[in-house]
This record gives structure tokens, sequence and C-alpha cells, in this order.
């Protein structure tokens, strides 16, 4: 694809790699290719951005810019991570037991999960995301650029290759042929 098109899906993909969306960074990715007219297999594989790895370290610090943004003053240690995880987990699972029974829902675990957890994270990691996706943009477009040039010129190799031993295949069968006539 062109360097360019390749450069917005790489964009698009590592755009959504970097925000909170589990279980939906491949549609999220395929959309946003779409959308900027960018090739959906880069925008797929850029999603890897994130990884088991990197993950905990950029969740950290989109954590704390997003609630530096957002004036929440809430204790970001493990603990009350994972005691909101914890809330919004056991509250999931009433809600379907409450599908099936009498017990009315609760919402209250969910809703701090999502003040204090899921939107600080997710309005965090906008700015990094996008500066950081801005960045493999312009890396793309150049390595996409050098690898076209060379795949090129080594189809032109091979090509002048398969051409050159067309020609003496052509020049031995004219050899025989010609010692066959005389």
């Amino acid at each position: 694809d062109q360097p360019h098109r390749v450069a917005r899906g790489v964009f698009a993909g590592s755009v959504i790699g970097f925000l909170p969306l589990p279980g939906l960074q491949f549609v999220a990715a395929w959309g946003a290719a779409r959308l900027v007219r960018g090739n959906v297999l880069a925008a797929l594989l850029a999603t890897f951005n994130t990884n088991p790895v990197t993950t905990p370290f950029f969740a950290v610090l989109a954590m704390t810019l997003g609630h530096w943004i957002l004036g929440i003053e809430a204790p970001l240690n493990a603990e009350y991570i994972g005691k909101a995880f914890a809330n919004a987990g056991a509250d999931l699972w009433y809600n379907f037991l409450a599908i099936f029974g009498p017990e009315r829902t609760r919402w209250d675990g969910l809703i701090q999960f999502w003040h204090e957890i899921y939107w600080p994270y997710f309005i965090g990691a906008l700015g990094p995301g996008i500066i950081l996706s801005v960045i493999a943009y312009y890396i793309t477009i150049p390595l996409v650029e050098a690898y076209q040039k060379a795949s090129a010129a080594k189809a032109k190799e091979r090509g002048e290759k398969r051409r050159s031993l067309k020609e003496a295949v052509a020049r031995a069968a004219s050899r025989l042929k010609h010692r066959g006539e005389t």
C-alpha cells in the first residue's frame, strides 16, 4: 500500500492500542483506520504497541495524568486500584445474579470504578497516545518507502536473473540445434 496509507493505519491503530478498550481494540482500530483512510492491517498490527510488558507502565502514567487533569485526589496505589476492580467485579456478578432473582441491581462499585479508574485512564491515555502515535506515523513513512524500494530492487534483480537464464537456455538450445543440423 502507499506509505501514507500505511502510516495512517499505524497512527489509528496505535492511538486505539493505548486506550483502555479491552476486547474492542481490533474493532475500534478497524473503524479508526477506515475513518482516516488508512491501511487496516497496519492499524490492527499497531494495536500491539500495548502488551503485557508495556501496559502496566503506561496505565500508571495514564491514570496519574488523568487524575491530575480531572482533579481527582483518590490515592493511586495497587491496593486502591485492586479494591476498585474487586468492587466493580462484585457489582457485575451481583447484577448478573439479580437478573434471575428478586434482588435489585447495585451500581456503586461500577460507578466508582468508572469515575476513579476507567475515565481517568482513558483521558490520561489520549494525550500521550496521540503524541506517540504521531511519532509512529512520521517514522513509518520513510520505513515503508525504504522497504518498498528494497523490494522493488530485489524484484528487478530476480527478473534480470530470470531473463539472463532464459537467454542462456535459448543460446544453449540454439547451439544444440545448430550442432544437430551440421
